[in-house]
C-alpha cells in the first residue's frame, strides 16, 4: 500500500506543477481535466502526509524513550506513543477506504425519477412525500433543483416526476435511493382507521456526457404537444412540450417544464441519454456473480429497499437492517444517517472483496 501511496503523492506533485504552467492553461479543456485529476488525489495525499508525520513522531518518541531515564518523562512518552499508535491504525484504515475503487459516476449530477406504484391515489401522495424529501435534502446540502416533467393527479399527488439535482457528488450520495419505497399509514380517506400499504419507485441516473452514449437520430420519434397541469388543465398555449421515443428500446421521455420547445427537447434528450446509459450499465453488470454483489443491493427498481411506517414513526432500510425512529425529520430531508450507513457497508464489502489489502 505504501508504494502505491508514494506513486500517488508523486503524481499529485507532478500535476501541481502542470496546472500552474501557463502553457498548459492555454488549452482549457486539458487544463480542466488535469485540475480534476489533481483534485481527486488531494484527499489521499493530505491523509498520507498526516500518516507519515505520525510515523515520524512515533520513531522520534521511541528514540527519546530509549535515552530518557526520568520516570515522569518516560510515562509521558509512553502515553504519547500509545495515542500515536492508535492514530496510525486509524489513518491506515482511512487510507484503505480512500484508495478503494471509485465509481466513475460519483461526481456527476443526477436525474431522479419518482413514480407512484401500488396503492392508487395514496401511492401518488406518497410519491409527493418522496419528491419533497429529496428536494429538501438538496436544499440542505446546497444542490440546485431543475424540474424536467411532472404528472399530477387531481388530489395533488404525483403519478410521475422527473427532476435533476446539480451538485458536487450528487450521484455518490443518492445512488443508493434507487428501488421500491414502501409506506404504511392510514390514508385521509380511510374512515375505519385501517393501515394501508402503498409503494413508489425511485430511479437515480447519473447525467452522462455525449461521448458516453451515441444516439442515432433515425432511431428517434419526436412529438410535440401542449403542456398541461393536473387534471388536464392547460398551462401553455403553444405546443412547447416534447415527447421523445427511442424506437429500438421503446424508452419514452417527455419534458414540459420550459416554455421553449427547444429547451424541453434538450432536457428530454439529456434524460434519454441517462436512461440508455443506465440500461447499458445494467446489462454489463447482469453477469456479475451473486456473491460479488454489494450488500446494499443491486439497485433494481423492483427491489424493496425501505419502509416508511407512520403509526410507529419509523423508517427502516431493509438492505442494512437500520431503523430510525424519526420519520418526520427524515421525510424533511434529514437522510444523511442512512446514506452514511449505506456507504460504510459498501466500503466494507469492497475491502472484503479486495482481501482487506
Amino acid at each position: 500500500m505504501l508504494e502505491r501511496l508514494d506513486f500517488i503523492e508523486n503524481k499529485y506533485e507532478e500535476l501541481s506543477i502542470k496546472i500552474s504552467d501557463p502553457s498548459v492553461m492555454t488549452n482549457q479543456k486539458e487544463w480542466q481535466k488535469l485540475c480534476k485529476e489533481h483534485s481527486d488525489l488531494e484527499a489521499v495525499v493530505n491523509k498520507y502526509k498526516e500518516y507519515k508525520k505520525v510515523i515520524d513522531d512515533i520513531s522520534t518518541d521511541k528514540e527519546m524513550l530509549q535515552e530518557e531515564s526520568d520516570r515522569e518523562l518516560r510515562e509521558m512518552l509512553q502515553e504519547e506513543l500509545k495515542e500515536l499508535s492508535q492514530r496510525q491504525e486509524d489513518l491506515e484504515q482511512e487510507l484503505k477506504i480512500l484508495m478503494l475503487p471509485k465509481d466513475p459516476n460519483d461526481d456527476k449530477n443526477v436525474f431522479v425519477e419518482i413514480r407512484a406504484g401500488a396503492g392508487g391515489e395514496e401511492a401518488a401522495l406518497f410519491a409527493t412525500n418522496l419528491f419533497r424529501m429529496y428536494t429538501r435534502y438538496a436544499e440542505r446540502v446546497g444542490w440546485r433543483i431543475e424540474p424536467m416533467s411532472v404528472n399530477e393527479t387531481d388530489l395533488g399527488g404525483l403519478k410521475e416526476v422527473v427532476f435533476m439535482l446539480k451538485g458536487n457528488g450528487a450521484y455518490s450520495r443518492l445512488k443508493y435511493e434507487s428501488g421500491a419505497h414502501r409506506v404504511q399509514r392510514v390514508p385521509d380517506t380511510e374512515s375505519s382507521g385501517r393501515i394501508h400499504t402503498s409503494t413508489a419507485t425511485v430511479a437515480v441516473l447519473p447525467e452522462v456526457e455525449d461521448v458516453e452514449v451515441e444516439i442515432n437520430a433515425n432511431d428517434l420519434r419526436i412529438d410535440v404537444f401542449r403542456a398541461s397541469g393536473h387534471g388536464g388543465q392547460c398551462v401553455n398555449t403553444t405546443d412547447s412540450a416534447v415527447r421523445i421515443t427511442h424506437l429500438p428500446t421503446g424508452l419514452v421521455v417527455s419534458c414540459q417544464d420550459e416554455k421553449s420547445q427547444l429547451k424541453n427537447k434538450e432536457k428530454a434528450m439529456k434524460v434519454l441519454k441517462s436512461r440508455l446509459f443506465d440500461r447499458l450499465q445494467a446489462e454489463r453488470s447482469a453477469g456479475i456473480a451473486e456473491d460479488r454483489k454489494s450488500q446494499v443491493g443491486t439497485g433494481d427498481r423492483s427491489e424493496r429497499i425501505r419502509t416508511y411506517n407512520y403509526p410507529q414513526g419509523r423508517v427502516t432500510d431493509h438492505r442494512i437492517g437500520v431503523t430510525l425512529y424519526r420519520l418526520e425529520s427524515f421525510l424533511d430531508g434529514d437522510i444523511d444517517e442512512i446514506i452514511d450507513s449505506l456507504i460504510t457497508v459498501e466500503q466494507a464489502e469492497k475491502m472484503k472483496a479486495l482481501g482487506g489489502n
